[in-house]
């Protein structure tokens, strides 16, 4: 099943975190979530563990307000118990409910396996595992399509050929900087999956460039990293284009990606976003980013091989 995406998703893994229910800071983060559903962007994404259930229960108060409409527009996420790890059908379900309850709605569009670290690939195949109680959503209607969410690709390339999945979602690895997932995409899209991209910004350095404590994939860039995307962003400054456009526009040009997730924390930054995607990028910056040759990427999925 393919789902009928738009270019971005809206990521909310920071929705509505610290705030109390009724308070003041709870109304700022549902205005703000209004403010996505109100937008032309087809899917907002978030998870059970979201700001500690709060991203789903924000977007749940905003959904109220809006109508029918938002309600249609979720993509969610089961997590195992954030007490024991255990991640089971049973754990599945009630992660499920949770995330029903906590959104005020019946059922979701997709729902994704999200971060199975807390067991083996063949313990979420098994019976009884994680990924029965997907597919039992699935066939009872509950959700319409499932999926799986993580990062390191060698393992989501096992998810993927089991052909059980009609979605996936990898962070971090297919950017211009690690481009670790394009087989796994390219395995995806022969299949009919919906292909998410997330963390196009690496989670920190193609947003703010090659500077003093830059991150990439939630670790520090080291020293040949910060050198090559300096490099980068003199090509962008040729070109009279931003390293986050060429960054962005990298996931969306891609054949292999149907939406690219980028989280928002503010009507600034969805602002910004839109106008990311609206810039033009010269053919020319391509190409030389191509001449750049790779990136020293410091991600290191070897222990999931």
């Amino acid at each position: 099943m393919t789902l009928n995406v738009s270019p971005l998703t809206l990521g909310t893994s920071g929705l509505g975190r610290d705030t109390a229910p009724g308070s003041p800071e709870e109304e700022a983060a549902v205005a703000f979530a209004e403010q996505l559903f109100a937008g032309t962007h087809a899917f907002v994404d978030t998870s059970n563990n979201y700001a500690g259930g709060r991203s789903e229960a924000v977007l749940g108060l905003a959904i109220a307000r809006t109508g029918p409409d938002a309600a249609t527009r979720v993509i969610s996420k089961v997590d195992c118990d954030p007490e024991t790890g255990a991640f089971d059908r049973e754990r599945v379900l009630q992660s499920f409910d949770e995330t029903t309850a906590r959104l005020g709605v019946d059922r979701l569009p997709l729902l994704h396996l999200h971060d199975p670290y807390t067991v083996t690939f063949d313990e979420a195949m098994a019976r009884g595992g994680a990924v029965e109680g997907l597919i039992e959503l699935r066939e009872s209607g509950r959700v319409d399509a499932i999926g799986v969410a993580a990062g390191p690709a060698p393992m989501m390339a096992r998810y993927v050929g089991t052909g059980v999945f009609d979605a996936v979602l990898i962070h971090n690895r297919f950017t211009v900087v690690d481009q670790s997932a394009a087989p796994v995409f390219a395995d995806a899209r022969e299949r009919g999956m919906t292909v998410f991209n997330a963390a196009p910004f690496g989670a920190g350095i193609l947003a703010t460039g090659a500077r003093e404590g830059a991150m990439y994939g939630y670790r520090p860039a080291p020293p040949a990293l910060q050198d090559w995307v300096a490099r980068l962003e003199q090509v962008c400054a040729a070109h009279g284009v931003a390293l986050p456009a060429v960054a962005l526009h990298f996931s969306l040009r891609s054949p292999l990606v149907d939406s690219t997730i980028v989280g928002i924390s503010s009507a600034r930054r969805l602002a910004q976003l839109d106008e990311l995607a609206a810039t033009p990028i010269p053919d020319e910056v391509w190409t030389e980013l191509d001449a750049l040759g790779p990136a020293p990427s410091p991600v290191d999925d070897s222990e999931y091989a």
